[in-house]
This record gives structure tokens, C-alpha cells and sequence, in this order.
């Protein structure tokens, strides 16, 4: 998909005489989106993976690192050099920096703070939040919510339906046990919500509701309830960011005189960074880009009333392109056909159906089909005795997951991923996240007021001033 050439108001105001001003148009629908843990790296990493499968050495570019505004932006915290997604969070949704851990209140824990979802709401328009992780996680929760901590999942959960938003869209409600989670869905029906579990729910239910949450199926919930299915593990039974954003625009459309504001999350490249995952991210962040794609078609549509915005609350990972050698070789990730996590699952199942064995003959056969090792990938000696050392671990008698900060493995495909990685010659910082800069990109009514280095808190004040709701009462 091709950007549409335009000029922007910037670019009007050089060829204008001087003292000649023009008006500042209002953005009548604001799209936001965060792209959780997405640094310029990740981004990079993925341009320069799809060039290689072409057999380029040259980034091949995304949808969105063609818009025509481009810049980048701090993150700290009020508290910490190296944010946490629930001040990022906050930073992005309200321009207020506050402590890490924090979901929409000040310094003191307890003062709200107001996001421009609500001050957008308040001026009229129709708002929607969304997610491919929990919408009660940490960044969407910061849209509606306030908690003294991000881990205030019930607590922000029944914030949810009192925000009175008109459209959520996430994996489902996350809490710390499954009893917390049933009155949430009581709390929100109650309030006027419709619930659809699955895009054709969505389709059959969406007509006749006022208000609407849209989930994965409840099939995909009981495999995990935390997220949609990861874009290079997804069937087409799974849920996707793209079907959320669709559903949503559709949803936010509708009797919007005033337009709508709607923020939207790619909350699995951050979790795919945290467990170091090459392979799974560059396909998390082409997700991401699709997304984008569908908000962009509404774009071509209504050039002059619209805006996008994307961004990230923070990097994680700290993301090395390069080891050593001047040369990547990120074709190679091409090889993995699952995430980390889920070839563990695969493993745990291959066991159970072998009578709680498994050979290291098997282990060695779904190494080659979802890794390409013995086959695309020859191993060198070293990296054989790694993964045959990792096979002990996993199925002797004492296993000891491996564990990132949202997964717990087995140590064979914690150990097939990192070898995947040195192949590709890229390589981490940490599992954790880092202080790095993230990419700001805008297309559409006031872009132009991007062009500069930013910071996270800036970026909502920008937006709103754009769309009509300042931050300041």
C-alpha cells in the first residue's frame, strides 16, 4: 500500500507571502496507536528482514515509515531512567509523566489523572480503546483507568465500564484468578456494554448495541486469556489486531457527527521482546503494520479530517542489529514457523501424547520442521551439543523453566530461539526494558506539528490540540 502524495500545512505555509497565516483544521477522527516495546530497532529489524527475503540488503519499507512525518521521542518516567508500560502508558494518554507502576494517577497515587480518550469523550466525539493483550493491561488500562498499581486488575477492570466508552477491543479481561474476572463481564453488561467473542460475533451483535467490547472466542481465551494469539503462531480461527481495528472504525463510525478518537495497541511486540524473540517480533511488527493499514484506508477516504498517529511507549529488550560481523543474516528467522512459547506448548503436547516421553530422535525431527535445524540451518558442533544439553534439562527428572516476563518454557525452545538469533547475528541487552528512543510517525490534518524530537508526554498534548480537547482544563 502507497502513501497518497499531499501537502501539508507546513509545506503551504512556505509558499504562502508573508504574514499570510492559515486556519488549523481540527482533526475530526484521531487514530493513536502504541506500539508496546516497539523501538527503532524493531522496526529497522524488520525492514531490513523483509529486504533480505527478496535478496536486498536495503530496508523494503512499511506502511507506516512511509508516512511523510517521522521523528523520535524520550520515555522516562517521572521515577526511572527506564520506563514501565504503566507510566508510559500514562505519558501517552494523559502528557502527564508519573511513577513507574502508576495507571492514570499523579505522584501521590491517588490524584487522577484525565487521558485525552476522556477529554475527547467530553468534547463529543466517539471513543474507542483496544488492545491485542488484556484491556485491563497497563497501556489501555491508562486510557480509562486509574490505580496506584498496574497489577489492580479488578480494580481497573470495573473502571472499565464507568469510563462509558463507546468500543473496547482486547484478548479479554486479565486478573489474577479466573473468580475476579467473572464479575467484570456482569459489571459491564450491566452498564449498557455487548459483549461479542470473535470478529462474526462482533458482526452479528454490533447493529443493535450501544456500547460494545469485542474479545477473541472463548476458545482462544482458555488458551490463554492475557493476549491474542501471536502473529506467527495465529490460525484462522484467531482473533487479529487488523479484525479489531475494523470492527472499531465500523463500531466509532456510526452517529458520529463530531468524529471519534481511537487508540489502539500492538501489545505482543512487547511480550515477544521480552523474551528475545527475532523471529516472532518481525512478524508482530508486519502485524502491527496491518493494523495501521486498515486505519489508513479510512485515511484515503477522509484525507481531510483525519489523523494517524503511531508511536511506542518505550523499547524493550535493548536490540542489537549486529554482533560483531558487519553483516546481518536476518533471513534466517524466516526458518521459525512458531514463537518460543509456542513450540514449548508443542513439546509439552508431543510428550503427553508419547506417555510422558520423548525422544531426543523427536526432539531433533520438530527442531527441523519449526526451525529449519539439519535442513535450511546446519548447526555447527557447539550449537548441536547446546540444544542436546537444553533437551536434558527439559525432559529429565528436575525441569526448570526457562521464564521471561510473561512466559515460562522449556529450556530447548528457549535455547533453539537464541541459537536462531546468533544466526541471524542479531542479539539483546536483557530481557527487561531500556531507555532507547522510540519512532514517531504522522500522516493527515496537523502531522506536521510532529516534525521535531519529541517526548511521550508531549505527544498526546499534540494530539488533542489537533483534535479539539486540549489537556488542559
Amino acid at each position: 500500500m502507497k502513501i497518497l502524495n499531499h501537502i501539508s500545512l507546513k509545506l503551504l505555509s512556505l509558499i504562502l507571502p508573508l504574514g499570510f497565516t492559515v486556519d488549523a483544521q481540527e482533526a475530526k477522527y484521531v487514530f493513536y496507536f502504541i506500539g508496546d516495546g516497539m523501538g527503532t530497532n524493531q522496526v529497522e529489524m524488520t525492514e531490513l528482514y523483509r529486504g533480505e527475503l527478496e535478496g536486498n540488503i536495503e530496508a523494503k519499507r512499511l506502511l507506516f515509515t512511509q508516512f511523510p512525518v517521522a521523528t523520535v521521542a524520550t520515555t522516562y518516567s517521572r521515577t526511572n531512567g527506564v520506563t514501565d508500560s504503566a507510566a508510559s502508558g500514562t505519558a501517552l494518554a494523559t502528557g502527564t509523566k508519573t511513577y513507574n507502576q502508576a495507571v492514570g494517577v499523579e505522584l501521590d497515587s491517588v490524584t487522577p489523572i484525565k487521558s485525552i480518550a476522556v477529554r475527547a469523550k467530553e468534547a463529543g466525539r466517539r471513543v474507542g480503546v483496544s488492545s491485542s493483550v488484556g484491556i485491563n493491561h497497563a497501556t489501555p488500562a491508562s486510557f480509562y483507568g486509574h490505580a496506584a498499581s498496574r497489577k489492580e486488575y479488578n480494580k481497573i477492570g470495573r473502571q472499565l465500564p464507568e469510563s462509558g466508552f463507546d468500543f473496547f477491543g482486547g484478548a479479554d479481561f486479565w486478573c489474577g484468578s479466573p473468580a475476579d474476572t467473572v464479575g467484570l463481564y456482569t459489571l459491564a453488561e450491566d452498564a449498557g456494554y455487548t459483549i461479542a467473542r470473535g470478529y462474526k460475533d462482533y458482526q452479528k451483535k454490533s447493529k443493535k448495541a450501544d456500547k460494545m467490547i469485542l474479545f477473541q472466542t472463548t476458545e482462544a481465551s482458555k488458551i490463554d486469556n492475557r493476549t491474542v494469539a501471536y502473529a506467527i503462531d495465529r490460525t484462522k480461527k484467531d482473533m487479529t489486531l487488523s479484525e479489531i481495528v475494523r470492527a472499531g472504525i465500523n463500531f466509532l463510525s456510526k452517529d458520529a457527527p463530531e468524529g471519534f478518537f481511537f487508540m489502539v495497541e500492538g501489545g505482543n511486540i512487547d511480550w515477544e521482546c521480552h523474551s528475545n524473540d527475532a523471529a516472532a517480533i518481525v512478524r508482530e511488527v508486519e502485524d502491527f503494520d496491518n493494523a495501521i493499514g486498515v486505519a489508513y484506508e479510512f485515511y484515503q477516504q477522509h484525507p481531510d479530517e483525519t489523523l494517524i498517529v503511531v508511536t511506542a511507549d518505550h523499547e524493550t529488550g535493548g536490540l542489537a542489529l549486529g554482533t560483531g560481523p558487519y553483516k546481518l543474516n536476518l533471513k534466517a528467522l524466516k526458518n521459525q514457523k512458531v514463537s518460543e512459547l509456542q513450540f514449548s506448548r508443542m513439546l509439552n503436547a508431543a510428550r503427553i501424547k508419547n506417555k510422558g516421553t520423548l525422544s531426543w530422535t523427536q526432539a531433533q525431527a520438530m527442531l527441523k520442521e519449526n526451525f529449519g535445524y539439519g535442513a535450511a540451518i546446519e548447526l555447527n558442533p557447539k550449537q548441536e551439543k547446546r540444544l542436546h544439553a537444553a533437551y536434558d534439562k527439559s525432559f529429565g527428572s528436575n525441569v526448570k523453566l526457562e521464564e521471561s516476563e510473561y512466559q515460562k518454557v522449556l529450556p530447548l525452545a528457549t535455547e533453539a530461539m537464541k541459537i536462531i538469533n546468533e544466526i541471524a547475528l542479531v542479539s539483546w541487552a536483557s530481557g527487561g526494558h531500556s531507555a532507547a528512543f522510540v519512532p514517531v510517525y504522522a500522516i493527515g490534518v496537523g502531522a506536521e506539528k510532529f516534525q521535531r524530537r519529541t517526548d511521550n508526554a508531549e505527544i498526546p498534548r499534540t494530539i488533542a490540540e489537533i483534535g479539539g480537547y486540549p489537556v488542559t482544563d
